[in-house]
């Protein structure tokens, strides 16, 4: 289901152009096989922030194949850092990163997220961090890369509102995905009350969280 409704979705993805013809083709081929990457919507909104903001460097957490780390790159041309719990994932986004020119901009970290970021160096520094991997763990992946993020840096959600489950149990129908619900909620509030951290969560997609963090 949408989080708002078919025909607000429908009027909004028809707004939509993909203007580098490449990652059209990366987004048809994702979609066609069902992997999981950004929805149209969250895109265009991610574009619009990231030119606002005009990163240099950004860490990203859940590659899939590759296509959110493209968009970064080709947007404003910044630096990606994006970590791959899955092996075989991790190599087909290489390859994509790679057919479409970005592997000099692009380096994909294959492994478990919490061991990486646990062990990475102090000096790496990110002006965004955006989050779209296990929702289980994203209170997480958001302690572990706090000390890589400065002041006005932004932290970026995905999928916060999970099909529109985090906001009611109405919409986990046969009671499949509670723990998941309960964590996602937790990691809600735990960023709306963080007094470093001004977060907005927003009904884009299937939902995203934007948090400017001060230090």
């Amino acid at each position: 289901m949408n989080i708002t409704n078919e025909i607000i979705s429908s009027y909004i993805d028809n707004l939509y152009v993909n203007e580098n013809a490449k990652l059209e083709e990366l987004r048809e081929f994702a979609e066609s096989r069902n992997v999981p990457i950004i929805l149209k919507d969250t895109e265009k909104l991610l574009k619009v922030v990231m030119k606002l903001k005009e990163p240099a460097r950004v860490l990203e957490i859940g590659t899939a194949v590759g296509y959110s780390s493209c968009v970064f790159a080709d947007c404003c041309g910044c630096r990606v850092l994006t970590i791959e719990s899955d092996e075989e994932s991790a190599r087909a986004a290489r390859t994509n990163i790679e057919n479409l020119g970005f592997d000099s901009l692009v380096e994909v970290v294959q492994g478990d997220a919490r061991e990486i970021l646990a062990e990475m160096d102090e000096t790496e520094i990110f002006d965004i961090l955006f989050i779209d991997a296990a929702k289980s763990h994203y209170r997480e992946f958001w302690d572990l890369a706090m000390p890589f993020m400065k002041d006005e840096s932004m932290v970026i959600c995905d999928n916060v509102l999970m099909k529109g489950m985090t906001a009611s149990d109405e919409y986990d129908e046969r009671g499949r995905y509670k723990t998941s619900i309960n964590r996602m909620r937790d990691f809600i509030q735990y960023i709306n009350g963080l007094d470093y951290a001004d977060t907005a969560v927003l009904p884009v997609g299937d939902g995203m969280s934007i948090s400017l963090i001060s230090k």
